[in-house]
């Protein structure tokens, strides 16, 4: 099937209204603690299955950019993780149009199944796609009409929640303080390398979640309770049942990238929620680029195999609402 006809592009579009599916295994990157993979790696799971379903109908991203200059983007990514992946596993992922897709959307529902004494359904997600509309290089054909209705010139993903504005003012020396003033935060400045972006240019998904990752590492280290402290100490390891990602405006490469995570709500001491916000100073001006929002829990080790959910202690609770470890009886790092 090819892009480079009218009936080409109607048909490939009829065809990402079927079902596909997907056998895959998670890299051994992701085999981080053990032998569970992370969170991370989870949605690069959701992702190749994505990317296998628009490549079953036809709009294959490497012949869509090269051909119609259409990049294929993520810009919004809802996962839950219901049980957890190993590194040997097979994830079979099944890929359908989402029920409250809307005309114009790109909207995929996606489930990764996973063999123990039966087929468990180990994660659901929901991904965003958009068609970002690339004129570098020139000298490609005319988008497809069927296909405009999900061309767009600029990445920007409806949010599912209106974050909170950051109140700063980006011609500050130290926009890291401004951003964090008065609030549970830690933030860092980020200067955007290419092997972050794809399509030449713009930060991508992938790169969103390396973040939010290293924010989680940033915040627990900065607050005297780093994950390879509670290691030694507890034997406890960092677990993710939910985790969002939302586009909100693009970022490029080597513009300096502010991300702020935020603690927001501790559920009943076990899991807490922090907010991610990335900001760019563009032409002046503080720009948000993506919002997001991540659930952790604490997991002690059992053994090579197993863990089960712990209960915060009274450090990683004074440590979560930003007193000193001091205050809680713990040492600072």
């Amino acid at each position: 099937m090819t892009t480079k006809s009218a009936t080409g592009a109607e048909a490939a579009v009829r065809a990402l209204g079927q079902p596909s599916t997907l056998e895959i295994r998670p890299r051994y990157e992701g085999s981080n603690i053990c032998t569970w993979i992370g969170f991370k790696h989870v949605n690069y799971l959701v992702e190749e299955a994505v990317l296998n379903h628009v490549r079953g109908a036809g709009l294959a991203p490497g012949t869509m950019y090269e051909v119609h200059g259409l990049c294929t983007d993520i810009v919004d990514i809802d996962t839950r993780i219901l049980h957890a992946f190993h590194i040997d596993d097979t994830a079979t992922a099944h890929v359908r149009p989402h029920r409250r897709a809307k005309d114009g959307e790109l909207l995929l529902a996606v489930e990764l199944h996973v063999e123990r004494e039966s087929a468990l359904k180990a994660v659901t997600s929901t991904v965003r796609l958009q068609l970002r509309h690339d004129p570098r290089g020139g000298g490609e054909l005319p988008v497809p009409a069927a296909l405009r209705p999900y061309t767009v010139d600029r990445l920007a993903a409806r949010p599912g929640w209106t974050p909170e504005p950051p109140g700063a003012d980006p011609s500050a020396d130290d926009l890291v303080k401004e951003l964090t003033a008065g609030r549970n935060a830690y933030a860092w400045k980020f200067r955007i390398p290419y092997w972050y972006c794809h399509f030449t240019e713009r930060l991508q998904m992938s790169g969103y979640l390396r973040l939010m990752e290293e924010a989680k590492d940033r915040l627990v280290a900065d607050r005297g309770v780093s994950i390879k402290t509670l290691l030694d100490e507890r034997n406890w390891i960092p677990v993710v049942p939910h985790s969002r990602i939302t586009v909100l405006d693009e970022a490029r490469m080597e513009e300096d990238l502010y991300t702020v995570l935020t603690v927001e709500d501790v559920f009943k001491g076990f899991t807490y929620t922090s907010r991610m916000d990335t900001y760019v100073v563009r032409d002046g001006e503080l720009i948000q680029t993506s919002t997001g929002r991540i659930t952790h829990g604490y997991a002690v080790i059992e053994n090579r195999r197993d863990w089960s959910l712990v209960a915060f202690d009274d450090r990683m609770n004074a440590a979560l609402k930003g007193r000193s470890p001091a205050a809680a009886g713990g040492r600072p790092v």
